[in-house]
């Protein structure tokens, strides 16, 4: 339903049955991942006037994965990580990705 690189791509989907017996697909509630549970790739320095898709799209490639940026940060307003010049961000890979090990698991 949705492409790999979406936030949404793997989630489960359901259908609801409307009064009038019209089915609606929709995806399912996405939990967000816990930070340290994601695999660093590195880390960016917030310098005045930059945009988050502009720094997605400088370390992915794409400037559509700002939510992996935000995700890592689990904030709300993705727009808030980048209004004060000299934070740092963690940059990391999506859930999933092998390198840190899952919350309460023991290191290999």
């Amino acid at each position: 339903m949705f492409e790999p690189t979406s936030r949404y791509h793997g989630i489960a989907t359901g259908t609801w049955t409307a009064p009038d017996g019209r089915t609606v697909p929709y995806v399912q509630r996405r939990f967000l991942p816990q930070p340290e549970e994601l695999a660093p790739l590195g880390e960016h320095v917030v310098v005045a006037g930059e945009r988050l898709d502009l720094i997605a799209a400088r370390h992915y490639g794409d400037p559509e994965q700002s939510w992996r940026i935000a995700d890592a940060h689990r904030v709300l307003r993705p727009d808030d990580l980048t209004t004060t010049p000299g934070r740092r961000l963690r940059i990391t890979l999506p859930a999933g990705v092998p390198g840190v090990p899952p919350t309460g698991a023991a290191p290999s």
